[in-house]
């Protein structure tokens, strides 16, 4: 479904992403693992058209998408959840799923993508009318999910969906995406917590400094020395 080749990435000429390779298979939970200053994030702005490529190039259903705006690659069918939830504080969560939904043009199929969201997360549907600003922080990182869901993206990009949340919710972020995935939603996700982020993906990579340095299954890669003493405590 995604692939990326050779990618280079940098902000005023010092490279953040260096020729990175990596795709993702329709269906699969694929991870994105590193410390900060990784390029983590970086790579989900560049795969979204937020940031342009030094070199290298993007494809998505075996379409170029590399160099694209946003609201293009969007409609495109890719949606990001961003690290600290960017909800709107002051509409409500009803107002702020809607605006998730704005590439829908159908009145019917935004209505059909709400009630797929209030199917995985059936506690919105009574704090529809809730500030979002009031919600505690693991209900604003799910809603902030079921935003992204809204636009019906085929692939879900995750930034960080375990960050400020309590550790009893973190648990409950992750089978979120387990759920997501039994959709039929792809999800790229990028996550510090090394260790749920294992538990839930089909494969991962591991990023350093900018390059990938080690790749494969999460069961593999939890047993992996280089992870387990850099990432694990272990």
């Amino acid at each position: 479904m995604l692939s990326v080749s050779n990618l280079s990435v940098g902000y005023r000429g010092l490279l953040a992403i260096q020729d990175v390779s990596f795709h993702v298979k329709k269906g699969e939970v694929v991870s994105l693992i590193g410390s900060n200053g990784a390029g983590k994030t970086t790579m989900l702005k560049t795969i979204l058209g937020l940031l342009k490529p030094m070199k290298g190039e993007i494809r998505l259903n075996d379409q170029v998408i590399s160099g694209r705006e946003a609201y293009d690659v969007v409609k495109m069918k890719i949606s990001l959840v961003p690290e600290g939830r960017r909800l709107f504080p002051r509409l409500s969560v009803q107002d702020n799923l809607v605006l998730g939904a704005y590439t829908v043009d159908s009145e019917e199929q935004i209505a059909e993508s709400l009630e797929t969201v209030l199917r995985l997360f059936p506690w919105v549907k009574e704090r529809a009318g809730q500030r979002a600003d009031t919600l505690s922080g693991g209900e604003q990182q799910q809603v902030a999910i079921a935003r992204g869901l809204m636009s019906r993206p085929d692939l879900l990009m995750l930034d960080e969906p375990s960050l400020g949340v309590m550790p009893k919710l973190v648990t409950e972020i992750f089978r979120t995406v387990e759920r997501i995935t039994s959709e039929g939603v792809t999800v790229l996700l990028v996550e510090q917590n090394v260790f749920q982020a294992l538990k839930v993906c089909h494969r991962a990579y591991v990023l350093q400094t900018g390059r990938i340095v080690m790749e494969g299954t999460g069961s593999e890669l939890s047993q992996s020395d280089l992870v387990r003493k850099a990432y694990l405590g272990m």
